[in-house]
């Protein structure tokens, strides 16, 4: 046989005829379609409801539509609403065979519903596979995710991938257990320390849908109480859901709720389980078999059956902000989901941000407080150093820790650890010089330079290393710390205690708990551990670092992350003591020594609403390059009450090709501009969806600069 009858025949690298004569038999007698099918052709379809709703995983705005496809006989079994399925998208009108279209390339999607005929008038393309008949899509997961991406104006794929976790078959091959009987009414515990604590539990055990902003007494009490929250709500015959800011915090309330309920009862949803056991557990909540559910962020959007209250712990994280498009808020998704669902809302924290404060002042939900007599049981004694301390004080002066932190350090050791707060992690993170006090500037890029364990002075932002620095301003030579760093501090206070143990938490390290005997702990913000019988003492170090941030919620922040490290402390009556390095003066630090959030928040709120600034107001950033913000900001049809501000440069360092960018920054290389666009209460979704509208044109149209739209940024500077 030849080379060329042997390409004739098939070409099977030199098969013999006989050989290739068995596949093709094989080929013959092989029954049914594959497992995954290229295609249809001349497969009938389904008898009833032969058109399938497809919604395709394409998540560009121009594509936020539904398809139709056609049913065959072979899927219509499997084809049912809600599953996963994968279709072929991209083919043309000319790819048509037997009056069916052909072609493209296989994509993940959703079947949302069957029909029995399409608006369509051209001929379908077929359903390429059913990838698993197990239902992930519910009605109310579709609605809304769909409420979500017109809000923060995105594409419903989009916020479907944050919704529905990835796929684990052997996850769905395991069965749910069955579901528990309601348990009985919880007793009220320390719910009683609130003056409408006990009411709120009534109302939640009783299938009411109560709404509240629970400012909670500082301690460790929050996670039981939000245990006795849910365990109230599922007596009712409910299902409840709660979101929180990390792993710690849901591990606390997962400790909880299994003292409280036992075994079996809820489901934790955080990215640390894995991507197996997280699907699993998810696909308990989407069963049914479980009905309670605590999560960090992805949770927001967890299937649960009969919802009946929603919470969320520490709304002014920033880990409750999604970074992935559309980006939305945990908080606003709870909010769409109470009135969705119509059930109880409960937002709690130690401290309160504007927008809880504007849930109150509407009207829409109710304040769940303690009285002051039980705030100050609680809460430690805060004691200030300001600037006018520091300049009579001899040891701030050569050291760098006042004489009243020192005494604060000294005397808490001798009952148990002390807490020491830094607003920055590393070894010294910023440098200023000595004589002036100028900011150190990188002569590169303008940007801070910061100390290294070294001695090297490197940028923050280019990395560029300086060797012979002096000051632009005053021609000094030496340079001080600016803001030291969490790993500075431990080291100074290990000199100065040498016989304390010395312990850090921080991005590479967090502690989740210590014990209870005498230790240094030295935290950044959020990454504080909790002490076992609570801190002796705490030490705010460096408060005007994080109150002098040019962003307008920098004194709301500051005072979240101060009452947060000062709730651990031991309450007063037991010698707890807080020292805040600060100028007493400024709101926040009289917040914090007052322990009055709520009050603050109140007082911010009303400075909003006469500025105009959020969340009074609804506002968008667009960003991009110069000439795409303006090419954008020309074609979008605004609502006519609209205030365009900028465009103005987003401040933001350069992004360099071996510096770690983040999301949202601007690619490699580029300069950005950001401009801001306000419109009244009640114009938001008109801004969010003119927003859509001109983002879609822009990308159907293809090419151009990339511009990013962002409805609601957490910071506008």
């Amino acid at each position: 046989m030849s080379s060329e009858d042997g390409e004739r025949d098939g070409g099977a690298e030199g098969a013999p005829p006989e050989q290739l004569a068995l596949i093709r038999e094989s080929v013959r007698q092989a029954k049914g379609p594959k497992a995954k099918p290229r295609t249809w052709r001349g497969a009938a379809l389904a008898g009833e409801l032969p058109v399938a709703r497809v919604l395709v995983d394409k998540g560009v705005l121009h594509l936020d539509r539904y398809f139709d496809y056609a049913v065959p006989e072979e899927l219509d079994a499997d084809a049912q609403p809600g599953v996963r399925v994968r279709v072929r998208f991209g083919a043309g009108r000319h790819r048509v065979r037997d009056g069916r279209r052909e072609g493209g390339g296989l994509i993940d999607g959703f079947l949302v519903e069957r029909l029995a005929a399409s608006d369509y008038s051209g001929p379908l393309a077929a359903l390429a596979q059913v990838v698993s008949p197990e239902p992930v899509l519910s009605a109310e997961l579709l609605g809304l995710a769909r409420a979500v991406a017109d809000r923060y104006a995105g594409s419903l794929a989009d916020v479907l991938q944050l919704a529905v976790p990835p796929r684990s078959a052997r996850a769905e091959q395991k069965p749910s257990p069955a579901p528990l009987p309601s348990p009985e009414v919880p007793a009220v515990g320390s719910w009683g320390r609130y003056e409408r604590g006990a009411g709120f539990l009534e109302a939640l055990a009783s299938g009411g849908a109560p709404r509240a902003v629970w400012n909670a007494l500082p301690g460790p009490e929050w996670s039981e109480e939000t245990a006795r929250a849910v365990a109230a709500t599922l007596a009712s015959g409910r299902g409840a859901l709660v979101v929180v800011p990390d792993g710690r915090a849901a591990g606390r309330v997962d400790a909880a709720l299994t003292a409280l309920l036992g075994e079996g009862r809820h489901a934790v949803l955080t990215a640390d389980a894995g991507p197996e056991k997280r699907y699993r557990q998810w696909l308990a909540v989407r069963r049914g078999a479980v009905r309670a559910v605590v999560g960090t962020r992805a949770a927001m959007f967890a299937p649960v059956q009969d919802l009946g209250l929603v919470a969320i712990w520490d709304d002014g994280d920033g880990s409750h902000s999604e970074p992935h498009a559309p980006q939305p808020h945990a908080r606003d998704v709870l909010l769409l989901r109470a009135a969705l669902d119509k059930c109880g809302f409960l937002l709690g924290s130690w401290s309160c941000t504007v927008e809880a404060a504007q849930l109150v002042e509407s009207g829409w939900a109710r304040p769940l407080v303690a009285s002051r007599d039980q705030v100050r049981v609680a809460a430690p004694l805060v004691r200030t150093v300001g600037d006018g301390d520091l300049a009579r004080d001899e040891a701030a002066r050569a050291a760098r820790l006042p004489t009243l932190a020192w005494q604060a350090v000294r005397e808490g050791l001798k009952h148990g650890p002390v807490l020491v707060q830094v607003p920055r992690r590393g070894y010294v993170p910023r440098m200023a010089c000595a004589q002036c006090r100028a900011a150190a500037r990188c002569r590169h890029c303008a940007g801070p330079l910061e100390g290294q364990d070294a001695g090297v002075l490197r940028c923050g932002w280019c990395g560029v290393e300086e060797n012979s620095w002096h000051c632009p301003e005053c021609g000094g030579f030496r340079l001080r710390a600016q803001i030291v760093g969490a790993r500075r501090t431990a080291e100074e206070l290990g000199r100065a205690f040498p016989a304390v143990p010395v312990r850090t938490s921080g991005r590479e390290q967090v502690l989740d708990t210590v014990p209870g005997s005498p230790a240094l702990v030295v935290s950044t913000p959020g990454a504080e551990p909790v002490a076992e019988g609570g801190y002796a003492a705490a030490l705010l170090l460096d408060g005007w670092a994080m109150l002098g941030r040019p962003d307008l919620r920098a004194g709301e922040d500051a005072l979240r992350r101060w009452i947060a490290a000062s709730s651990l402390v031991r309450a007063q009556g037991v010698g707890g003591t807080v020292v805040v390095v600060a100028e007493p003066t400024l709101r926040p630090v009289q917040a914090l020594v007052r322990w009055d959030p709520v009050g603050h928040a109140v007082r911010e709120l009303a400075e909003r609403g006469e500025l105009g600034f959020p969340p009074v107001s609804r506002m968008a950033a667009v960003a991009g390059s110069a000439g795409g913000v303006a090419e954008f900001l020309g074609a979008v049809a605004l609502p006519s009450d609209a205030e365009v501000l900028g465009p103005v440069p987003m401040g933001v360092p350069v992004a360099s090709a071996g510096r770690a960018r983040r999301v949202g920054d601007p690619p490699v290389g580029e300069e950005w501009v950001r401009a801001l666009i306000r419109v009244r209460p009640g114009s938001g979704g008109a801004l969010a969806a003119a927003l859509k509208a001109a983002q879609a044109a822009r990308m159907a149209r293809g090419g151009g600069d990339v511009v990013r739209v962002r409805v609601d940024p957490p910071d506008i500077g």
